[in-house]
């Protein structure tokens, strides 16, 4: 057998090197056009900056198009993804090194609100980010990508009731936050 016909087969008509290669393309579109908008969402919640959101999207279905014989499951392609556009943002921290800045001769512009509902969704997403890491991790999974308390187990490696319970006490911590908001707005008010 000559190195030609192993590469591309005997017979004529597409080798199986091109069937198997149209195959994976086939997959790797229906994965990209199934998941890049929560894929997009999760990595823009991660570095709120969208072009670095991009960057994440692109790097994440880049790795995901060279590994997707890995993936057996097309169920686990959701919680694939998010792991590698989680670890793709680390990459990015492992990359650079900040730039010191002299604070004093920063300035710093007066930000002037563009409306309450902006002014309410910003101040929610800073209640969010002071949460612990192991209580706002699943709570963005479940409210930014609509992601099961199974899945979310199985994406960080824990158990359900252990997701649950975090969720719980995420959704509590942003209770008291709002209560304690609403009363200093009222002392304030009176």
């Amino acid at each position: 057998m000559t190195l030609f016909t192993r590469w591309f087969g005997k017979k004529s008509g597409a080798p199986p090197v091109y069937g198997d290669m149209a195959d994976k393309q086939t997959r790797y579109e229906a994965l990209v056009n199934a998941l890049h908008g929560d894929i997009y969402r999760y990595a823009y919640w991660l570095c709120r900056d969208p072009h670095v959101a991009e960057d994440l999207v692109q790097e994440t279905f880049l790795r995901a198009w060279r590994s997707l014989d890995s993936l057996h499951d097309e169920k686990a392609a959701k919680s694939w993804l998010i792991t590698i556009v989680r670890r793709e943002n680390a990459r990015r921290f492992e990359r650079i090194s900040p730039e010191l800045v002299d604070l004093e001769s920063v300035v710093l512009a007066d930000p002037t609100p563009a409306g309450e509902r902006e002014q309410e969704g910003e101040w929610l997403r800073r209640q969010i980010d002071k949460l612990p890491d192991e209580y706002r991790e699943p709570l963005v999974m479940q409210v930014m990508l609509g992601m099961s308390g199974d899945e979310i187990a199985e994406q960080l490696g824990i158990n359900k009731n252990t997701v649950n319970t975090r969720l719980f006490r995420a959704r509590n911590q942003l209770r008291e936050a709002l209560s304690q908001s609403n009363e200093q707005r009222g002392q304030g008010n009176g």
